[in-house]
């Protein structure tokens, strides 16, 4: 078995690089597929200066045998292949040693460090969850494989189970990158300020249509011309346009964010009148307007 250290390849800032910077620690079989990552687009810059530091711990380090063996087959049969626990909690104390903390996982309910466990049977990640681990000091991201990961390792270490969504993937290393991507994107340099306040459920709803250059655009014979609102350069009227519209897509497409909005005190008196001339989404089954 190795030494348990993590990856050498460039995957962020040395420790200590900005005082103050998350720093996520990732479990992974495949750490190859996270380098390439952190060299492009603006979040690099968050990786690049060290506010978000990530370490990369390869599972297959911390497993034994001549094979360096990870999963095996589970108990009752059944298709596929279950990830072991050893393996898993050797990797997690490697990283927690490597933090300054005991080596020894406390029980979740301790609290303490997240561990964060990736599966589709886990909450939904959304915006509020990427909000909680950005204003954190991070996390341990265990990345799932096979069949999932033996229960008794859930237990005993896991205080976090997300997912992206309800589907499945071969593993969990494209909603870890996710989660980096989107907590590196709300730290301070990368993007500015008031782009992320205007994003998709920043305050609940999704962001509505935008436009740019050229204000006439010609597609198959089509004429499509940029709303008259966003020339006319009066940014009252531009913000009401810009929020009635987040508010009819909303309600055409998340109705169940409209109703958290309005349970949170988030819609005002402008916003219900303007909910209320929409016309209703059609149910499931229902014949198509004449």
């Amino acid at each position: 078995m190795s030494t348990g250290s993590p990856t050498t390849e460039p995957v962020g800032a040395p420790l200590g690089a900005a005082a103050g910077g998350l720093r996520f620690d990732v479990v992974t079989l495949f750490p190859e597929l996270f380098a390439p990552h952190f060299g492009h687009g603006v979040t690099r810059r968050a990786f690049g200066a060290g506010a978000v530091q990530v370490r990369l711990w390869p599972l297959r380090d911390f497993a034994e045998g001549a094979y360096r063996r990870v999963d095996d087959r589970p108990f009752g049969g059944g298709p596929g292949m279950v990830m072991l626990a050893q393996p898993l909690l050797r990797a997690c104390a490697a990283a927690r040693a490597d933090r300054g903390l005991p080596a020894a996982m406390p029980p979740p309910a301790a609290g303490g460090l997240p561990v964060v466990h990736f599966t589709p049977t886990g909450r939904r990640i959304d915006q509020a969850v990427v909000h909680e681990l950005a204003g954190g000091e991070g996390a341990l991201l265990v990345c799932g494989r096979y069949e999932g990961v033996d229960q008794r390792f859930i237990d005993a270490c896991v205080t976090h189970e997300l997912s992206l969504g309800d589907f499945v993937l071969s593993g969990g290393e494209i909603a870890a990158l996710a989660v980096l991507d989107a907590v590196a994107r709300l730290q301070e340099g990368v993007i500015r300020r008031h782009s992320h306040q205007q994003d998709s459920f920043s305050d609940g709803l999704l962001e509505g249509p935008q436009y740019s250059r050229p204000e006439r655009l010609l597609v198959e014979g089509r004429v499509l011309d940029v709303p008259s609102v966003l020339l006319g350069g009066h940014h009252g009227q531009i913000e009401r346009w810009r929020r009635e519209r987040s508010l009819a897509l909303t309600a055409r497409r998340r109705p169940d964010l409209i109703a958290a909005a309005r349970l949170a005190g988030r819609l005002s008196g402008d916003d219900e009148r303007f909910l209320a001339q929409l016309q209703p989404a059609p149910a499931p089954g229902d014949p198509p307007p004449c």
